[in-house]
């Protein structure tokens, strides 16, 4: 894995960067981890992971519940062949990603949706390892350690970080301060305080003090730069209509 690399010591009070590959210019590099946010297609950082795959970094691994889609998210950089390991929960509606881990091509580490959420959280609080029950007795526990605590058995599920979290929310003031909308919350927060950096990808830029702090999801001292794209694609996983 390449060396993580140093968070930004630029102006606190101004993260604002002007581009997606300006933001990431310094912080990618090849055999990083990465944590990228996104459940479905709710809440992917896109301009991010564009530029991501312009920069032509490899041997990847990447942390996140999705493995993108074809020709859109993660699914990007699945094409371009530069994610060697995903670290996932849900893998379906990817052709390419499908192709590769069946070639043997692409190395997954599968997990149920809980524990990878709680992995995140846990790496981002400092949280070294926690006991679960999900998985006992099944092909999750295979070479994990496990214990019985009163009735029931658990097993061990070690903390996930990131060398740098891509990260997508609706709102940041200047300082990064961040609000995520509805379902974009459920693991953009979890990646952004797993990664030693944080870049990210918002719809709406305020200044700082605009934001109410009751109403912040994420505090800025978890973020280090910022990129506006206020116009994301916004796509629609299924779209059902009923007959008129």
């Amino acid at each position: 894995m390449a060396e993580a690399v140093a968070p930004s010591t630029g102006d606190a009070r101004n993260k604002l960067y002007p581009d997606a590959a300006t933001a990431l210019n310094g912080l990618v590099a090849d055999g990083q981890t990465l944590a990228v946010g996104g459940f479905g297609l709710c809440g992917i950082p896109e301009a991010l992971i564009a530029a991501l795959r312009d920069s032509g970094a490899k041997d990847l691994t990447v942390i996140s519940n999705n493995a993108g889609v074809d020709g859109f998210g993660l699914g990007l950089l699945l094409e371009t062949r530069q994610i060697r390991k995903m670290v996932s929960s849900y893998v379906g509606e990817n052709k390419e990603f499908e192709r590769q881990f069946l070639a043997g091509e692409l190395e997954l580490e599968f997990n149920p949706q809980g524990t990878l959420a709680e992995r995140l959280r846990a790496g981002g609080a400092g949280i070294p390892a926690f006991f679960t029950r999900t998985g006992y007795g099944t092909v999750v526990a295979e070479g994990k350690e496990t214990r019985q605590f009163g009735e029931h058995h658990y097993v061990m599920e070690t903390a996930l970080t990131a060398d740098v979290a891509l990260v997508k929310a609706w709102k940041a003031d200047r300082s990064g301060n961040l609000v995520f909308r509805k379902t974009a919350r459920n693991f953009n927060p979890a990646c952004a305080t797993a990664g030693r950096v944080c870049v990210a990808e918002v719809e709406e830029v305020v200044e700082t003090g605009a934001l109410d702090p009751d109403h912040v999801h994420l505090p800025g001292i978890y973020v280090d730069r910022i990129v506006h794209n206020p116009t994301p694609e916004k796509r629609i996983e299924q779209r059902i209509v009923r007959a008129a």
